[in-house]
């Protein structure tokens, strides 16, 4: 694909806008007995502790062109990390990297430097827990990814969504402060963008229902997304949907899919 040429913003110094992309994800369990409820966090706890966090963080970094200055990294007792990046100016290809960014389209998955940063930092921090009674199991991952620079760290969400897969994700990105061109008028956001979906490929938007709550005016943008497909198989831990009898499956596929409603929605329902 051609990529067509796009005009420099001419700035009076270094662009010191900061965008910050906030994404936060879901993955939900139902874990029948105390036995299977402690093994998924368990199991969780593995899957994604400092050590993995810290190769998917480095990816990122590497995505969007950054060199990590320093990294912070923990385990928890009795569950959950955290790993917390500084990062710095990376090297640009070429002579400028902005063809890159000038569009709103999906980066890439691969580890690609393609970026420019300076003053910045990623984090993530884990929190695995179960309902105390009904056998629902959560693991959330919040991560923020915050750049000074040309780019923005959209570029690294098609790489996110690909490392977790998964069942809902809520995304914020916003850009904040200013920077100057050369005749000192400020500029408050020196790229276009109409939602976040744009950054997310349509093989990925099709799994998903989507809504966006944009503010444009304050350079504000909200995406939440929900998985489409429901295969109970895909939720359930220790046990399959083979052993359940049907009104017990029927009973648990409700649970899951009310905890994913009020998750997706943000607000409680209340039962009927």
């Amino acid at each position: 694909m051609e990529i067509k040429s796009i005009k420099k913003l001419k700035l009076f110094g270094f662009n010191n806008l900061t965008k910050t992309l906030s994404f936060n994800m879901y993955d939900i369990c139902y874990a029948q007995t105390l036995d299977h409820r402690k093994g998924y966090i368990e199991y969780i706890d593995e899957q994604y502790n400092a050590q993995r966090l810290t190769n998917i963080l480095t990816n990122v970094a590497e995505i969007i062109g950054a060199n990590i200055l320093n990294i912070a990294s923990q385990d928890y007792d009795p569950q959950g990390a955290s790993v917390t990046m500084l990062i710095s100016e990376g090297k640009i290809p070429g002579e400028s990297g902005e063809e890159f960014f000038g569009t709103e389209s999906p980066g890439p998955i691969p580890n690609t430097v393609v970026g420019h940063l300076d003053k910045s930092h990623i984090t993530v921090h884990t929190y695995p827990e179960s309902h105390p009674d009904d056998g629902i199991s959560t693991f959330r991952a919040d991560i923020d990814v915050s750049t000074c620079g040309h780019i923005s760290p959209l570029k690294a969400l098609n790489y996110l969504i690909h490392s977790f897969n998964p069942d809902i994700i809520t995304l914020d990105y916003r850009v904040r402060g200013f920077t100057r061109d050369v005749e000192g008028k400020k500029v408050f956001i020196d790229h276009k963008i109409n939602s976040i979906q744009n950054y997310i490929p349509s093989e990925t938007r099709n799994l998903y229902h989507m809504i966006d709550v944009n503010v444009y005016q304050e350079n504000i943008f909200h995406t939440k997304m929900l998985l489409k497909e429901f295969d109970l198989d895909n939720y359930l831990f220790g046990i399959t949907k083979k052993e359940l009898m049907p009104g017990d499956k029927k009973k648990i596929k409700q649970r899951l899919k009310k905890e994913m409603a009020e998750i997706f929605h943000g607000r409680n329902i209340p039962k009927v």
